[in-house]
């Protein structure tokens, strides 16, 4: 297993091979790139939790590669090391300044080196575990509030939760990609924050006036969620989008079809339902499991994901343990 991911820039070829085998020997998994500008170009699609970066380098030194890396959002919390032989008051204070957060001098003590960035890659994955669970906590409580404004219980967004990442395991998808969308499918009704309460909590059906507005929430919690740049909220945003999808393109927003919708939203929508139908709400009694599944096995292919109704029945059981779980305390 990886220890952790390590771009390296440097002009120096023989640099380059030095810190590679010196790394890599460690189980750092790691990149390299020649100047700033090709270390920039490679940081818009790849992510690294430590970047090695030398001063003096063609087209842009690494204190401007170092400034605008800073800049970027999406790639600011990434740590980085200078590698120079320019050690002089001068030089480290604008390093310091420009974003790094320690220096490797040239030639290198391997022993320091692998000291130094063991120590930067522990302390940026201390700092993404306490991001992690910072937005988790606020996406639980984010969709605990959309859910209590409608008059439905916290648990609902914690089985939600739990289903959908059984349904994405039992799919196929990665570790890393069940727990993100157990994390982020609590928020898929988060645009109900902007429903009015006369027609969210309405008892009876709905007029056609009122239902539109209703079908708004869809849209609404992606408008809210949509501009992170932070996969957990990223992940919810496709989710608040997309969960009322139907694969034959009758759902809502956007009419899509099979394929079209994306995995998290096909796996919250069985989540959602199986869990809503449930569930005595303001407008509606619990359903008995028999007419729960019924509606499943009917609805198969038209409106939920057939692979994922057939993961979901042949598992069935898994799912009831976790709806005896997270039962709603009356």
């Amino acid at each position: 297993m990886s220890k952790g991911s390590i771009l390296v820039v440097d002009d120096n070829p023989q640099n380059i091979q030095l810190l590679m085998q010196s790394l890599q020997s460690e189980g750092y998994r790691l990149a390299y790139d020649t100047d700033g500008l090709s270390a920039l170009e490679r940081l818009k699609n790849s992510s690294f939790d430590l970047i090695l970066l030398d001063v003096i380098m063609p087209n842009i030194d690494g204190f401007e590669t170092a400034r605008r890396v800073k800049a970027d959002v999406a790639t600011k919390d990434i740590p980085i090391i200078f590698l120079t032989a320019q050690t002089d008051h001068d030089n480290m204070v604008e390093g310091f300044r420009a974003g790094g957060v320690d220096y490797v001098t040239k030639p290198f003590d391997k022993e320091i080196l692998l000291l130094r960035v063991k120590t930067h890659i522990e302390l940026k994955k201390l700092q993404d575990k306490e991001i992690e669970a910072t937005q988790k906590e606020i996406i639980f409580t984010m969709g605990a509030i959309g859910e209590t404004r409608s008059k439905e219980t916290g648990n609902h967004v914690k089985r939600v939760a739990e289903y959908s990442k059984l349904l994405a395991s039992l799919y196929g998808l990665s570790d890393d990609e069940c727990e993100l969308l157990k994390m982020a499918s609590p928020m898929h009704d988060i645009g109900k924050v902007g429903i009015p309460d006369h027609i969210l909590n309405k008892p009876g059906k709905f007029d056609p006036a009122e239902w539109k507005i209703m079908k708004t929430h869809s849209e609404l919690g992606y408008e809210m969620l949509k501009y992170s740049e932070r996969p957990i909220l990223k992940a919810a945003a496709i989710v608040a989008r997309e969960h009322h999808e139907k694969i034959d393109g009758t759902g809502y927003p956007q009419g899509l079809k099979g394929d079209e919708i994306h995995i998290y939203g096909r796996i919250t929508a069985v989540a959602d339902v199986f869990d809503a139908l449930g569930s005595s709400r303001v407008y509606k009694e619990a359903w008995e499991l028999d007419k729960i599944l019924e509606l499943f096995k009917r609805d198969s292919g038209t409106h939920f994901d057939d692979k994922l109704v057939t993961f979901f029945l042949d598992n069935l059981e898994k799912f009831l343990e976790i709806r005896d779980k997270f039962k709603d305390v009356i």
